[in-house]
């Protein structure tokens, strides 16, 4: 069946409770389609499905072991269902028959509902009791995986069932019978409702959030954009959806909007809002406490993901038109209904700032555009430190988004997922992340070396949990008390760790510490030209603590 479902590679880190489907996978099928990917961390192994999703839009397996291992990648799965991406998710059990357990290690890894833990963050979970059963729980999670809005899946596999002997194999169903369904389309009410909105707008806006990475949809963005002549707000949090250089990109993606942002938004009289993560907090941003003076289009399909007990959801936003689809669908329609608006922004021009002095996060960006200014390249991941300044994107492949549920630790597996899955093709993944985030996911650089999935990891190693440096700092003002004592049980120092020297130590490149500026470029030089020929890398620049909220301005340093 997982060959069947056309599954391409199953992510694992090996457990005795699904003993008897690793040796289906093995010698059954010999560990072809699906491959298995060995991972050294059950968070690695979901984060790496995770990344395959993104980049390239299908889903893949991810098998974790009793409830162990549910436990262990159980964040790592949030993050997936925060971010809205399909996966297939086997576990195992037992067995479920007391009488059948050996004592002690089966009795501590079998749980009477063992789905419970992941529950209020996946779509589906079930636990078959018999082959056929089976089949159809497999059916049934991937097409659920694969239905917007998309997300995780899970079934239990009891392992007494896993083993049995079953006589003749059931009639294996045809899968095509059971995919999900096509994309819904709004009702052309909706359509025309919207359209009027839009064409009779003095200053639109566009929201664009979670879309599509086809090229079609892209494009059908801007078409839109331009025929309306509306700004458009993009999303660090979420993959490139607008081109961040267009003339008519309003500011640069960003976690929060800025003063600049909030006004622009505020005198905005439409607002057509596609699957955004948090239209209510971005308008409650800019109209504060006040009535939401603008007429609000939204076009998602959200909420058949919304539960009780996570918060995702975001704030509940006001609605003028509400199109429950996805956007990738409605923005050609709205194209083709909407009036061309005349144009009226005048082409941006970029301020190149003030030289960099330091290694800050964004000297590295400057030197990492220089380097790569004419490749194909798929940033991975970011750190809380970037500024959305730092680089445009300019295809909807060039950025994939953030972790979805603010995870620590993402990172390496994002990047070696969103890497298996544009292995073949000539774009470079490279994810650029704290050295918080690495150290939590490192072990995520085995799995890319043993199979050989060349990516380039760039950790912007501030030795510090600095964020949560600036919340002591916070704290400690408003309390009155010394802030030069934020760093205490922040810090990733006494002693210093080579992170450079953990990535050599299971098989990549190691470079760094970088230090110095003068060294920076040429390290980069180096780890890309190493990626290029087939090799994972890892390269530790020491940025200076801070972060900048300026468009131009450097890094402040703050750390003594």
């Amino acid at each position: 069946m997982l060959r069947a479902l056309d599954i391409p590679y199953l992510a694992l880190n090996p457990g005795a409770s699904y003993r008897g489907l690793h040796d289906s996978i093995v010698n059954y099928l010999g560990n072809t389609r699906p491959q298995m990917l060995l991972c050294l961390h059950e968070e690695s192994a979901v984060a790496i499905a995770h990344g395959y999703a993104k980049a390239s839009g299908r889903m893949m397996g991810v098998v974790l072991h009793s409830n162990v291992g549910l436990m262990h990648g159980s964040m790592a799965i949030f993050n997936a269902w925060c971010d809205r991406v399909p996966m297939l998710i086997l576990g195992a059990t037992g067995p479920w028959d007391a009488a059948k357990r050996r004592p002690w290690i089966d009795w501590i890894h079998t749980s009477s509902d063992q789905g419970a833990l992941v529950r209020d963050y996946t779509k589906w979970d079930n636990q078959p009791a018999s082959v056929p059963a089976a089949y159809e729980a497999l059916l049934r999670a991937a097409q659920i995986a694969d239905t917007a809005p998309r997300g995780p899946t899970y079934v239990n596999l009891d392992a007494a069932l896993q083993e049995a002997k079953i006589g003749s194999l059931p009639t294996l169903p045809d899968v095509s019978r059971f995919k999900a369904p096509d994309a819904v389309l709004p009702d052309k009410k909706l359509i025309d409702q919207a359209a009027r909105l839009l064409s009779g707008a003095k200053n639109p806006v566009i929201l664009a959030g979670r879309v599509g990475r086809s090229e079609a949809g892209w494009k059908a963005r801007v078409a839109l954009a331009e025929k309306l002549q509306a700004r458009v707000f993009t999303d660090i949090k979420t993959p490139a959806a607008f081109p961040t250089d267009h003339p008519l990109h309003a500011a640069p993606p960003a976690t929060f909007p800025d003063e600049a942002s909030k006004k622009a938004l505020k005198e905005a009289d439409v607002v057509l809002s596609l699957d955004w993560v948090d239209t209510a907090g971005m308008l409650k941003a800019a109209w504060g406490d006040a009535p939401v003076g603008s007429k609000v289009i939204r076009v998602s399909a959200d909420a058949h993901s919304h539960r009780g007990w996570s918060m995702d959801y975001q704030g509940l936003p006001p609605s003028d038109v509400y199109m429950m689809c996805e956007p990738d669908v409605a923005v050609p329609l709205l194209a083709d209904a909407v009036r061309a608006r005349p144009a009226a922004v005048q082409s941006k021009n970029e301020n190149p700032g003030v030289a960099d002095t330091a290694v800050s996060i964004r000297a590295l960006a400057r030197a990492f555009n220089e380097l790569t200014d004419g490749m194909d390249v798929c940033i991975s991941k970011l750190p809380l430190g970037w500024n959305g300044s730092y680089r445009h994107f300019r295809h909807p492949m060039d950025y994939l988004g953030a972790d979805g549920g603010g995870g620590v630790g993402a990172g390496p597996g994002l990047t070696v997922g969103a890497a298996l899955a544009l292995k073949d093709t000539k774009r470079m993944v490279a994810g650029i992340m704290g050295d918080g985030d690495f150290l939590m996911g490192v072990t995520a650089v085995w799995t890319a070396t043993h199979y050989q999935v060349p990516c380039l990891m760039i950790v912007a190693n501030n030795r510090s949990f600095y964020n949560d440096e600036l919340h002591q700092e916070r704290v400690a003002k408003e309390r009155g008390r010394p802030v030069e004592n934020k760093w205490i049980g922040q810090r990733i120092d006494e002693p210093d760790i080579d992170l450079a020297a953990m990535g050599r130590a299971q098989g990549a490149v190691g470079i760094g510490p970088v230090t110095e500026l003068s060294r920076l470029k040429d390290a980069l030089k180096e780890a890309i030209a190493h990626v290029k020929a087939g090799k994972v890398v890892v390269v530790d620049v020491r940025v200076v603590p801070g972060y900048d909220t300026s468009m131009s301005g450097a890094a402040t340093p703050t750390r003594k």
